[in-house]
């Protein structure tokens, strides 16, 4: 039997991958869905078919330019959908095949839980794609001035900046299984984190 998937999200400064750190840590394989997705554009051919919809190249001089894709999918709607539709996939067909791997895992932390594995993504909620993948979804998020210092003092960055980034997601939090409010310490994190999966545990055992 495979493991149960559940979904990880929240919003830029919520502390998701602090989160998803913790899982590791006691043994919950956890998918990063950005890092994965930007294996892809290491694979020349899928980088391809990135540059045939966009209409240019994005390897000026032989090496891909990971900003210039930015740009194009920051100034254009259009690219943007264009280029997801080709992401999605083939990111939502990788964690399948990566799932199906721990079919025989032992977890540590919540041995007393069916077995389970993590995706951690801030678009799972958004994209109709991964509806229907998941057997739990666990938001985590934090009150707004919380989030905004947090993305300024990581990135260097000023509000304006993040405030705009946060803007452009959306996330309903009210479609999530459980929510680990970060507005506190690590540790107090830690414990609300342990007690959100326990109560997923008792849906997933449904």
């Amino acid at each position: 039997m495979r493991p149960f998937a559940v979904a990880l999200t929240g919003g830029i400064g919520s502390g998701k991958s602090v989160v998803a750190a913790y899982l590791r840590d006691n043994g919950v394989p956890v998918y990063d869905s950005d890092s994965q997705a930007k294996k892809l554009y290491l694979d020349g051919g899928f980088l391809s078919r990135i540059e045939e919809v966009l209409g240019c190249t994005l390897r000026p001089g032989g090496v891909f330019d990971r900003k210039l894709l930015a740009q194009k999918l920051f100034s254009s709607e259009k690219d943007r959908l264009a280029v997801e539709a080709l992401v999605h996939p083939a990111v939502l067909e990788d964690f399948n095949r990566w799932r199906d791997g721990f079919r025989s895992a032992v977890w540590r932390g919540y041995a007393d839980l069916p077995p389970f594995v993590v995706m951690e993504s801030a678009l799972v909620l958004e994209k109709p794609l991964f509806q229907g993948v998941f057997d739990a979804v666990v938001a985590v998020d934090a009150p707004l001035p919380v989030r905004i210092s947090r993305v300024m003092g990581r990135d260097g960055t000023d509000s304006g900046s993040v405030c705009g980034r946060i803007a452009a997601q959306n996330i309903d939090l009210s479609r999530a299984d459980a929510v680990i409010v970060n507005d506190s310490t690590e540790e107090v994190l830690r414990r609300r984190t342990d007690g959100a999966f326990l109560r997923i545990g008792n849906i997933i055992r449904k």
